[in-house]
């Protein structure tokens, strides 16, 4: 710890720095269970900061226990923002997040504080800090770009204009060559489909793909951040995660994760949007398929293990956690345990691959993205406080 309060007392670190302009902000990674919170909150007694969770279920409102939330006790008076904000119903993008985090970020700086941005969201961080965001690359990519490619510098009469007058048969024509760049241009911006035709008739270079490998190339270089910034891995073996996510899991049980998940159930729930993607959320729908009644009935009567429950499908039962134990405990293996067992240990496993899948993209310097940022790791081995 007293070589990174050091770092981050020093800054350039003995180098020169080409952006003093820059806002520093400091961007702790790492997968779920490395201590990636812990860490940012104990920062807090080095210097003057606010965190900006960059976690994707997180930012939602709801579901505190599932996603693992940090509780006001363990923000020890440390502000937090973007921390169940947001409607559990709409999709928060990575557009979204970023638009929240940049005046969050200004707004932090205005006040002198440092702003720590803590989460294992990839996608998050990289929209956050690269100008250079997939999704609206050819809107931000620098036109100099397309006529580099095309030699326009050099040769500016070497031009193939498409229908000048036809801006519809231009489009269409885009539409057929490269859909994906005609979907992210206006049909009535000639320039543009013109520039991309251009492009594809002299290079043979799809737009879209162009400016995909621009997109990645730029966002993995250090000067086109829109911060200066000090990255943070916070990494553990797998064998100290593992540990932890069984007992996360655990406890998560204990403290009424059943309770919060049986709340937002849906027998026609999408899964694929807001907070319902978070783990811990499908993995107990074939449970509460059988445990909740489906047509609005108060009472429902399982005759395979002989329980009778007083469930409204509306609110969640005070019974419920009662009830969920006494499951558990059962000496017999009724339909009830099977499922409501099989759901616990899908939520270990599935948080499992998510680590593994975290871990594949956080804190290898090998990756592109990654290749030319300095990163700080710690090594989290499950018994030392950071």
């Amino acid at each position: 710890m007293e070589s990174l309060v050091t770092s981050l007392s020093n800054p350039s670190d003995g180098e020169p720095r080409s952006d003093e302009e820059k806002p520093m902000v400091v961007v702790i990674m790492g997968a779920t269970g490395a201590g990636k919170s812990r860490l940012a909150i104990d920062l807090a007694d080095y210097f003057p900061i606010e965190i900006i969770n960059a976690d994707s279920m997180q930012v939602y409102s709801g579901l505190d226990v599932l996603t693992n939330k940090v509780t006001l006790d363990e923000q020890k008076g440390v502000t937090h923002h973007l921390l169940g904000t947001e409607n559990p119903n709409v999709e928060f993008t990575a557009k979204l997040f970023r638009d929240s985090a940049i005046p969050l970020i200004d707004e932090i700086c205005s006040r002198h504080h440092l702003p720590v941005i803590v989460g294992g969201t990839n996608y998050y961080i990289q929209a956050l800090l690269s100008p250079f965001l997939v999704d609206e690359s050819t809107n931000s990519m620098d036109d100099g770009s397309i006529s580099k490619a095309l030699g326009e510098e050099e040769h500016p009469d070497f031009q193939v204009h498409y229908e000048e007058n036809n801006c519809s048969y231009s489009f269409d024509h885009l539409k057929d060559v490269d859909p994906v760049a005609a979907a992210r241009i206006h049909p009535n911006n000639l320039r543009k489909i013109n520039q991309y035709l251009n492009l594809y008739a002299h290079s043979g270079i799809l737009p879209s793909k162009f400016y995909q490998e621009k997109t990645v190339e730029n966002w993995g270089r250090v000067e086109n951040f829109r911060y200066h910034c000090c990255f943070i891995c916070v990494d553990a073996s797998l064998p100290v995660l593992d540990q932890y996510v069984e007992e996360r899991v655990d406890v998560m049980v204990d403290r009424g994760l059943l309770n919060e998940v049986c709340d937002i159930y849906n027998i026609n729930a999408d899964y694929t949007r807001g907070l319902r993607q978070a783990i811990g959320v499908r993995e107990f729908e074939n449970f509460l398929r059988v445990y909740l009644p489906e047509v609005g009935h108060a009472r429902v009567n399982d005759s395979d293990c002989g329980f009778i429950y007083l469930v409204p499908p509306d609110k969640i039962n005070q019974d419920l956690e009662e009830n969920m134990k006494e499951i558990l405990r059962s000496a017999t293996e009724n339909r009830l345990k099977v499922l409501l067992e099989g759901a616990i240990d899908n939520v270990k496993a599935n948080t499992r691959r998510l680590v593994r899948r975290q871990a594949s993209v956080f804190c290898q310097k090998s990756l592109n993205i990654w290749s030319l940022v300095r990163i700080h790791h710690m090594i989290h081995t499950g018994s030392e406080k950071f």
